[in-house]
């Protein structure tokens, strides 16, 4: 069905974006919100310019986020050139920006301060419909709402503050672009996560192990991880990723509690027996409003058959929920992966080990892996697996580029060998050829293969929405990241790479909401910390800077004393001069963990830029796997040398 209405927002409002969009469709008023409508290669946009466009009202979620965001104000600007009829939605009591309030300055407000709020947006839904309505009688009912008090007429931001009388933005087209309805909610409790089709979404909760021995978590973890990797599979369906649902492990809190968290209608949960060959693996699927059971079954069967039971899983849900499975993704659901078990049991245990992201787990998981391909030498899930402990290794700096590069580069390309339909062998290929091989032209595909397989696997998109900001292609990088976070919304990493994105886009206020909800979900998030640190320097908050370094190295009194010394002798950039000394110092005696590109960083912020390059330059050499970001906008300061350009050069990225 056509949209009529576009839902303008922050990204850090999402949550109530998505409510507004769930109750308005709920009351037959279709919507146009991104990153939901947005199509796959379409750039951002393009996709936001042709939605408001089409569309008849334009819905602006006010807040002190969307206030000051570069990116609201130009969708507003858009509305009113087409001549949309603007309703303000008031989050919180801001002064309107001079920027907005140049576009907005006859506005209507609805009262909506007190709870419940499904109630007021009902009543936002009802204007809604008055301002679509084709009926001669609508300008009436208006001034009617207008009258009683459902509707107050206010001035630029101001609720109550104006005097004036209705005027039909369809009666006259000078009006239509002048005249804007605005609708108080005020949003008193945190909102949670829903979607424009809430009845086909679903979390996975993590599987009781009922063994009776803890060394069989890993295999109780795992089921769950196997089915939801199934669903993934399911394009058209909303399904919570790994980390978002493994919060509620152990959890006391009721399955419509957790439901309205994850934003999602219906609860998987199961448990895991297993006994030497035999497992018992038993599931409900539940209806987290009513709490009512959908389906239920128990699978008693032998090991061997575990495949057919996550398939049957997956697809039962599939089919209670109402979902279209295609003929392909019904094969990739059913594929068995290998057909030795004692191969699969070493893969999960590696899997199990590989997502703790720990220096002594990484290497746990890569004696797994090694271990299930000496039991099938052709098991491409093996490789892919082992793929990404090189690529841990890389990222995580305990290993240089040139020790990985030559391991990374074949297991990648083995995996998709053995096989060209695994989303994971694709995403591990297209790993290696953008953070060690750097060859985009090749990557690029690979991306797409891989989400044509996999379209909802958060991590994928993830990524993705990095490859696309190192290229230049920030706009699309967006609408990924945004749902990336939408399937997995406490995902630390997600959160701390959304920042990064948002830094590209040079919207650094919104990008330190994002990496402080990162550290709050998880406090020595390392990408979280260096993105908000990124984030003040972009915004010369140079006292919030310097506080979040020294918290920083308190761990390192070495750092932290040098660190000191130049703030004394050379201020701001003087400390991080003293800093980056020191980085190089233990670079050069192969103490440091971490590679030249964070090493030029800190040059650059004391204002070095030949320091600055010169470890721009020693990271092309040693093929650090972060110098592809180069390209972001607080580098603008080397921009004009020409080693910096050279160096864009020699990666094929836009040189800012």
């Amino acid at each position: 069905m056509p949209h009529k209405v576009f839902i303008s927002y922050s990204s850090i409002d999402k949550n109530s974006a998505d409510i507004v969009c769930s109750v308005l469709e709920q009351n037959g008023i279709p919507c146009w919100i991104a990153p939901r409508d947005i199509t796959p290669g379409v750039s951002f946009a393009e996709a936001i310019i042709d939605a408001i466009k089409e569309s008849r009202v334009f819905i602006l979620i006010y807040s002190q986020n969307s206030n000051h965001s570069s990116q609201v104000i130009k969708e507003v600007d858009r509305a009113v050139h087409h001549g949309l009829a603007v309703i303000t939605l008031r989050m919180e009591d801001v002064p309107m920006s001079k920027q907005l309030e140049y576009y907005i300055s006859d506005v209507h407000w609805l009262d909506a301060m007190a709870p419940p709020l499904e109630e007021h947006i009902n009543r936002l839904s009802r204007v809604v419909k008055m301002l679509m309505s084709k009926d001669e009688g609508k300008d009436d009912d208006i001034e009617k709402a207008i009258r009683k008090g459902t509707l107050r007429l206010g001035r630029t931001g101001k609720p109550g503050s104006g005097t004036g009388r209705y005027r039909s933005p369809w009666k006259n087209a000078v009006a239509a672009a002048a005249v804007m309805m605005a609708i108080l909610v005020a949003v008193l409790l945190v909102i949670p996560r829903m979607s424009k089709q809430m009845d086909k979404s679903v979390a996975v909760l993590p599987f009781t192990n009922l063994s009776g021995d803890p060394d069989q978590e890993y295999f109780s973890d795992g089921m769950m991880d196997e089915i939801l990797d199934r669903l993934f599979k399911i394009g058209d369906l909303k399904v919570i990723s790994r980390t978002s649902s493994m919060r509620y492990k152990n959890s006391n809190l009721s399955l419509k509690k957790i439901a309205r968290e994850l934003g999602v209608a219906t609860i998987l949960e199961g448990s895991v027996r297993r006994m030497g060959d035999r497992v018992r693996i038993t599931v409900q699927l539940i209806d987290a409003k009513t709490d009512s059971h959908l389906w239920s079954e128990i699978y008693d069967r032998d090991f061997s058959d575990i495949f057919s039971i996550q398939s049957e899983v997956a697809q039962a849900i599939g089919r209670k929920l109402k979902m279209v499975i295609s003929p392909e993704e019904k094969s990739l659901i059913e594929k068995s992966p290998t057909a030795n078990m004692a191969a699969y049991d070493a893969y999960l245990k590696g899997m199990f080990y590989w997502r703790k992201l720990t220096a002594n787990d990484i290497y746990n998981a890569l004696k797994y892996f090694d271990l299930a391909l000496e039991k099938d030498s052709l098991y491409s899930l093996a490789y892919a697996g082992r793929s990404g402990v090189w690529a841990g290794l890389q990222q995580m700096g305990i290993k240089r580029a040139f020790e990985v590069s030559s391991d990374w580069e074949k297991d990648a390309y083995r995996a998709v060998e053995l096989d060209g339909n695994s989303s994971e062998a694709h995403h591990a290929l297209a790993g290696y050829l953008t953070w060690s091989e750097w060859d985009w032209d090749k990557a690029w595909p690979e991306w797409k293969r891989t989400i044509e397989l996999n379209p909802n696997n958060p991590d994928v998109l993830t990524y993705y929405s990095h490859f696309l900001c190192n290229i230049g292609h920030i706009d699309e990088a967006l609408p990924l990241i945004e749902k990336a976070l939408d399937l997995d919304p406490f995902n630390s990493l997600y959160h701390s790479m959304y920042a990064a994105v948002l830094n590209y886009h040079c919207r650094y206020e919104e990008a330190i909401a994002s990496a402080r909800t990162a550290l709050a979900l998880q406090s020595d998030a390392p990408i979280a910390y260096s993105q908000l640190a990124l984030a003040l320097e972009g915004l010369g908050k140079k006292d919030e800077h310097l506080a979040l370094v020294r918290e920083r190295l308190a761990r390192d009194p070495e750092r932290l004393a040098a660190f000191e010394q130049g703030l004394i002798t050379g201020g701001y950039e003087g400390a991080f001069r003293n800093d980056a000394d020191i980085l190089a110092k233990r670079y050069e005696e192969g103490t440091m963990r971490g590679g030249a590109v964070g090493i030029a960083s800190h040059y650059r912020t004391a204002g070095d830029i030949k320091q600055a390059i010169d470890w721009l330059e020693r990271a092309y050499e040693d093929r650090d796997g972060n110098l592809p970001y180069i390209g972001r906008p607080i580098n603008s300061t080397l921009r004009s040398d020409p080693r910096f350009q050279e160096l864009c050069r020699k990666l094929n990225i836009p040189c800012i």
